[in-house]
């Protein structure tokens, strides 16, 4: 499962910009809370304990893992409150508003991230108990003024656990519609692939019986039969071998094979026709490359889902789509301008499955895919297509 539902990377600044704000904000309160008028700290733990499980919460390494740092920060928050209850409750308190916010903000990430749902119970009852025992820390007086303190830090740790289960349950759901974005576009473009390698075979088949005709009267013509039955066996191994792989890695029109610039023609056309600008570039060389069926059908499907996603999210904005050879590849890049009013963010840029499916289709015959912001508020896809390598006596 897909834990972190993606974020735009100003709203992961802002959000690391708030938590470490809020915390610093907290500490100085700390700081306040603790400080002796005498111009000294009698009781300096509860400033030491808040930075180090801030610390905890912040440290951006992979190693230790985060449920080792999750296990280490209650284990030795609840050790510290059962020896400050058994051998030196303060009247000062050592119960910080900094470490209460901090075990709180690891629950919620604990009962949200972690994986095996064992380790993330087992954690988050640990850090919910932390937080729950807090108020023995503190002689308030009497045990009616801990339990009350102890019932509200119970709300608190509800409320965060309710918080991580709710985010994990999306991440979850969020995780399930990318794999069946994915299934379903591996099955369709398995389903294209299937009629790319019925039509070769067809064509070996027709070129074999051609040549069992013509083989007394003509004999000179067999060898050009066999370059063509050479050349759709080698395109046919190639659909096959990436058929396999993509039914391994767990009715629809498609583009014609020979026919891709012309459907984009048209495609390009049919945009344009709904009031917004669109223009298609096609680089000289590219016109005299050489693709594979699948990869046709793959370039149209980019095109073509890009150019939805500008009528969905980008109203009144310019586009252009290019094609051009990059040494042995095709590169595809469909631009649009920024959009005539504040709209949604294209589909697969944030959050979304679009780019999902097409970098599913697109990685699947060898290529590559790409989409992000561009300087001017625009949007721009590009993608990259490998080439069919000429062969002795194949026609260009």
């Amino acid at each position: 499962m897909e834990s972190n539902t993606p974020l735009a990377p100003k709203v992961r600044r802002l959000i690391t910009i708030l938590l470490c704000g809020g915390l610093t904000l907290l500490w100085l309160l700390d700081l306040a809370a603790f400080y002796d008028p005498r111009g000294r700290w009698e009781n300096w733990l509860p400033l030491v304990t808040g930075p180090l499980a801030a610390a905890a919460l912040l440290f951006p390494a992979r190693r230790p893992g985060q449920a080792w740092r999750v296990g280490v920060v209650a284990t030795g928050s609840l050790v510290l409150t059962v020896l400050l209850w058994l051998y030196a409750p303060l009247d000062g308190g050592t119960w910080s508003a900094l470490e209460t916010v901090t075990l709180l903000v690891l629950l919620t990430r604990a009962a949200r991230r972690l994986e095996r749902p064992a380790t993330a119970v087992t954690l988050s009852a640990a850090l919910g108990l932390a937080v729950i025992l807090l108020p023995l820390r503190v002689r308030l007086g009497s045990g009616y003024d801990t339990l009350m303190y102890s019932n509200l830090l119970t709300f608190a740790v509800g409320g965060a656990v309710g918080l991580g289960c709710y985010l994990r349950l999306l991440d979850g759901r969020r995780a399930r519609a990318m794999a069946t974005v994915r299934q379903n576009e591996r099955m369709e473009l398995a389903r294209d692939l299937h009629d790319f390698v019925a039509h070769h075979v067809t064509g070996i088949i027709v070129h074999a019986n051609a040549g069992l005709m013509i083989q007394e009267s003509s004999p000179e013509q067999i060898k050009p039969l066999l370059e063509g039955i050479s050349r759709a066996g080698s395109e046919t191994l190639d659909s096959m071998r990436r058929l396999v792989r993509v039914l391994r890695e767990d009715e629809h029109e498609t583009t014609r094979p020979g026919e891709l610039l012309t459907e984009l023609e048209r495609l390009v056309g049919a945009f344009a026709g709904n009031g917004t600008g669109a223009t298609l570039e096609v680089g000289p060389e590219v016109r005299g490359a050489r693709l594979a069926p699948e990869v046709e059908t793959s370039v149209h499907r980019v095109v073509q889902e890009a150019l939805t996603n500008v009528r969905r999210h980008a109203h009144g904005a310019d586009v252009v789509v290019r094609l051009g050879l990059d040494g042995d590849r095709l590169g595809v890049e469909v631009r649009n301008t920024a959009p005539g009013a504040r709209t949604t963010v294209p589909t697969g840029g944030r959050g979304g499955f679009g780019l999902v499916g097409l970098r599913e289709r697109v990685e699947a015959v060898e290529g590559s895919l790409d989409g992000g912001r561009t300087e001017d508020g625009g949007w721009c896809v590009t993608a990259s297509f490998p080439l069919l390598k000429a062969m002795a006596g194949s026609p260009a």
